[in-house]
Parts: structure tokens; sequence; C-alpha cells
């Protein structure tokens, strides 16, 4: 079972009497934000240790709560003993951790007694110095025995300190924290102004995380400029789907009209909408949401595609662009469904809608039609080329 240990006991540099864990990031509290990491790496148990409880952390609670996982709030060591489940594997995150998904779950699948570790004592990563050359980067995995550990040790010590002063003279393994760690936003934060920048980091390196090539040089940046703004304003990612749905019927709406030519840059903006709204969604831990989000820009491209095809067939007398239309449409989605890995340079439905609205938009629409279809046939054979030379 694995469990996590989230430290919320220091004040906010810039707001006196406010927790810097309650403080805004990501749309939540940065309590929310750590505790969404830790579920999403399967923590079913969070603990947080607090030195005093306010309203704005009881409401961050609540809200964890409320993504299905035990959460209790522990005063001490004891407390935390007492509370975790004795074969339980704790990750623990510093007072006012910043980090990404992806150290969290590297720092999951650890072995126990594992310390994340930076040579850089001068660096926002570096937490507390653990031997001469290096210092704690805010993240530990310990077996939930450790806690009894610190149980037994007189109650006016250091929660924190302590935990990573038993997990040190344990002989812990050291895992270096990776380099482009910092630069994704990982470190330590308790100023208000100075945790929006940090924020942004982390959002950039989220929408980095997509590898397809329309993603990464079309949606993404896109994505990466609306985001901050977005979060800023609390904007609920239930609003960009609703908003591109409302797109998206205009879109066919156009092409019903005849408008072809314009209705596929628009479609794009659909699709955009769809795309961010997925990673907000991600970024406040609604997973549920964010897999509807992803599925609505497979789904719009289809639709798109193939009312497309219907319409400028009608409108030619020829079946040509409704034969290649449906050829898109099956070769995009056998593709999708092969369990094989995804190259930069394949297919992806948000890639055909992309490369569609340049030949639509100049006045050929059918060659554009036979065009993508031949590319998305491409990847289909070079995905399940690559599942033949693995079996």
């Amino acid at each position: 079972m694995l469990a996590g240990l989230i430290f919320a006991t220091e004040d906010a540099d810039d707001r006196p009497d406010t927790l810097a864990a309650t403080l805004p990031f990501g749309g939540m509290s940065l309590v929310e934000y750590q505790a969404r990491l830790l579920i999403a790496a399967g923590a079913q148990h969070i603990l947080v240790a607090v030195s005093r409880v306010t309203p704005a952390l009881l409401g961050a609670v609540s809200r964890i709560k409320r993504r299905g996982v035990t959460v209790d709030m522990v005063r001490s060591a004891q407390e935390a003993a007492a509370k975790a489940h004795p074969l339980a594997e704790v990750v623990v995150f510093a007072d006012s951790l910043v980090t990404t998904d992806e150290v969290t779950a590297r720092m999951a699948g650890a072995s126990s007694d594992t310390l994340l570790i930076t040579e850089d004592d001068g660096s926002a990563p570096a937490v507390e110095r653990i031997d001469a050359a290096h210092c704690w980067a805010g993240i530990a995995k310990i077996g939930a025995g450790r806690l009894g550990e610190i149980a037994a040790m007189p109650r006016e010590y250091d929660f924190q300190s302590t935990l990573l002063r038993i997990a040190v003279q344990s002989g812990a393994r050291q895992m270096r924290l990776p380099a482009d760690a910092a630069k994704s936003g990982h470190g330590i934060e308790r100023a208000g102004a100075a945790l929006a920048t940090r924020s942004n980091a982390v959002i950039a390196a989220l929408a980095g995380q997509r590898r397809g090539w329309a993603d990464r040089f079309f949606f993404t940046p896109i994505s990466r400029l609306l985001l901050p703004r977005l979060v800023a304003r609390g904007v609920p990612d239930w609003s960009l789907i609703a908003g591109g749905v409302v797109v998206a019927a205009g879109v066919l709406a156009g092409i019903a009209l005849g408008h072809v030519r314009y209705a596929f840059p628009v479609a794009l903006v659909a699709a955009a909408l769809f795309s961010t709204g997925a990673l907000l969604a991600s970024l406040r831990g609604e997973d549920r949401r964010a897999r509807l989000h992803d599925a609505a820009v497979p789904a719009l491209a289809g639709v798109v595609v193939l009312a497309a095809g219907a319409a400028i067939s009608s409108s030619v007398a020829l079946p040509t662009a409704m034969i290649l239309a449906l050829a898109l449409v099956a070769f995009a989605a056998m593709a999708e469904r092969v369990p094989a890995p995804s190259r930069v340079w394949h297919g992806t439905p948000a890639a055909y809608l992309l490369l569609l609205a340049v030949p639509v938009v100049a006045g050929y629409p059918i060659a554009g039609l036979a065009a993508v279809a031949a590319y998305a046939a491409a990847t289909l054979a070079a995905k399940i080329e690559s599942l033949r030379q693995k079996a």
C-alpha cells in the first residue's frame, strides 16, 4: 500500500497567519496540488502533518477527500505512526514543496528508504543538508515503521527534520534530482507571488509531456499561453469543453451551409479548447474530465472530416471525397487502437485536422483528403510493423 505524508506547518513568507500549504497554486491550494501528485502516483492514504488547523486548510482537506482517498491530519509523529498502515510505503513531501508528476512517480516507484537529493545547496530544491556534499531535495520514501522510530523520539523534536535524520542514519539510498526538474518548477516556495511564477513553470512542464508533433508545435504553445491566465482567473475546465462543443456545432453548421473552406480553421479553435481543457483538468487532478477532453479531439476530427467529405461529394456529384474521408477515419481509428509506441512523426487526430486545414483553405479539399488519408495509412503500417518486429 502506498501512502503520502505532506508537511503543512510553515507560514507563508508574505502573508502573515496564512499557512504556505494553503496558498493558491494551479487553480487550487498547494496542499491540494501535492495530494493530487501523490494520488496520481498511487497513494490511497494521505497524512497531512500540521501545527495548527485553519479554515483554509480544513477546506483543502475536505476537497482532497472528494478524490476518493483517506485523509488524516496529524499533529505529531506519534499520531502519524498510529494512523499509517503498518505495511505502507510512505512518500514524504517537505513543507511547501512544488514538484511534478514525473518526479513524484519516480520516487513512488523507488525502493523503501530513498531520499531525493541535490548537490546545489543554494538552489530552491535544497531543503536541508544531509552531508558535506548533498542536500535533501524535498521528497523521501520510507516504510511506515520509520514513523514508529520517530514517534519514540521526544515530542519537541521537529517532525520533518527528525524524519530526515532517521532516514539518513538508516542508510537511505540517494536518488539524484533530474537536471531539468528545477526548470520544471521543483523547489520549496512559501511566497505567494513567487509561487504563482513556479505554477507557470509546472504548467509548462505538464504541457510539454505531449509527444505528437501537432501538439508539440501547435496546440501545446497555445495551451502554454492560455493556461496561466485561465488558472489565475479560476476558470473551470468544463467551460472549455462547453466552448469547444459550441464552436464544433458552429463548424458543422458551416459545413452544412457549404462553407467547408472556412470550417477547418474554426475546427482548430475547437480542438485547441479541448486540448487546453484536458491539461487544465489534469493539472487539477480531474482525471475523468481530462480523459473526456482528450476523447473530444478525435471525435471532433472524425465528425468534421466525414461531414466535409459528404458536403464536398454532394457539391461535385462524385463520391470521391466521401470515400477518402471514410478511408482517413478508418485508418486513423485503427492506428489509434494499435498498442505500439507512438513516434513524433506518427499521425494523430489533431495532426490530421491541422494538415487538412491547409489544402481545404487553399481550395484543394480532395487532394488534401487523399494526402492525409495516405499519411494515416502510413502511420497505421508503421505501428503494425513495430509490433511485428517485437513479436
